[in-house]
């Protein structure tokens, strides 16, 4: 098991880094989505909104590989994950298998380092 987590948890920081340095590199070249898919990511360019996710990937992606922060890293990863399954769920699922990959990982992951998360699923505080 110990492996196991070893081998996700560096995996998703590779994809991560790979993914949030793209953000500024451009070394993937992929052509925007036909449609609204197209639009959507379009105005994330536009915007720049690109490039403070793809620094939240960074930097949460190289906190992975490096094993510091972990449970950290996996929140900071959690919105991020949970919009890119939206946005396969709710638009052209077009290039999806790195989105499920890392939503996979992220929960094996998750469900390894639970115990670090068990205070935020308190139903009431005192």
């Amino acid at each position: 098991m110990k492996i196991a987590v070893i081998i996700a948890r560096i995996l998703l920081g590779v994809i991560f880094v790979a993914f949030g340095l793209n953000a500024y590199l451009h070394f993937l070249p992929k052509p925007f989505p036909p449609g609204i898919a197209g639009m959507f990511v379009g105005a994330m360019f536009q915007a720049h909104y690109i490039l403070f996710v793809g620094a939240l990937e960074v930097i949460s992606g190289a906190l992975l590989l490096v094993n510091r922060y972990v449970p950290f890293a996996l929140a900071i990863l959690a919105p991020i994950i949970v919009n890119i399954i939206a946005f396969l769920l709710l638009l052209p699922p077009v290039g999806w298998q790195p989105g499920v990959l890392a939503a996979i990982l992220w929960v094996f992951l998750f469900f390894h380092y639970r115990k670090y998360f068990s205070g935020i699923f308190v139903q009431r505080t005192s």
